[in-house]
């Protein structure tokens, strides 16, 4: 016969298993509740032609980038199908942050973003710089920053506030698409465009007579992100993009995307 001092351990452990049995359901439930309240993981993506780490492009079969081929993963690991929300540009996925239009999104992080949604690891560094148009005397920042010339960058952008900080003397405007600033370089419409130069470079090879300047105006930091007050969500995507790191999948999305030569930075 079981002494009395078992049978209570043997109860306890019993209700023990019960109760972990019950909670982790309800946990599960809780966090798509909040990261997929319609049923569906609604990833917000920025599209361009130039693609990248951050921007997604428009493809005959539907979309492609690295936060496509994230949002697909990480859709599959909550059992969940995945809806794509398209936008211009990163600062239109800011502006409906707190409408509810979108679960996560990966975006370059600053500290204006930083009081609109939560951010979780950053994934990527990359230069901000200036391309200038073909037959530019234009050769650095200094004789970029003058009275007169025109700068473009996507408007409401991480890289935009950094321009408009960054020169004293230049008009820097905001324009909605890239294609939009793309055709208003290429016709000498304006002076320079702001990007990182991973995307300039690529601009650079479409362009003849463009060029990027060597230097370096800004460090733009790219994360994962979620509505503000999803904290559950947070932790679910944080865990994922660090787990991404270390079994592949983030390389996995580089690789498929053109950026087999970009290094993976997690912190």
């Amino acid at each position: 016969m079981p002494t009395p001092l078992r049978s209570v351990l043997k109860s306890v452990l019993a209700g023990l298993v019960l109760a972990a049995a019950v909670a982790m359901p309800a946990l599960a439930d809780g966090l798509k509740d909040e990261i997929a309240p319609t049923g569906k993981l609604r990833v917000a993506i920025a599209i361009s032609p130039a693609g990248g780490a951050f921007w997604s492009t428009k493809t005959e079969a539907g979309y492609a980038g690295v936060p496509v081929d994230l949002g697909r993963e990480m859709a599959a690991q909550l059992g969940v199908p995945v809806e794509y929300v398209v936008h211009q540009n990163s600062g239109q996925i800011t502006d409906v942050a707190s409408k509810g239009t979108w679960d996560v999104t990966w975006l370059p992080k600053d500290p204006e973003r930083e009081t609109r949604m939560m951010f979780g690891p950053i994934y990527e560094v990359a230069d901000a710089t200036y391309i200038v148009k073909a037959g530019s005397s234009v050769s650095n920042f200094a004789t970029l920053d003058q009275v007169g010339i025109k700068v473009a960058a996507v408007n409401a952008t991480t890289t935009m506030r950094g321009a408009v900080a960054h020169l004293k003397n230049a008009k820097v405007t905001g324009y909605q698409t890239y294609d939009e600033i793309f055709s208003l370089l290429k016709s000498g419409e304006i002076d320079a465009f702001a990007l990182s130069r991973d995307q300039l470079n690529k601009m650079a090879q479409k362009i003849p007579g463009t060029r990027v300047l060597d230097e370096t105006f800004k460090k733009t930091v790219t994360a994962v992100a979620v509505p503000l007050g999803h904290s559950q969500a947070l932790a679910f995507v944080s865990k994922f993009m660090n787990e991404a790191v270390t079994n592949g999948t983030l390389r996995k999305a580089y690789d498929n995307n053109g950026l087999r030569d970009t290094p993976i930075r997690i912190e």
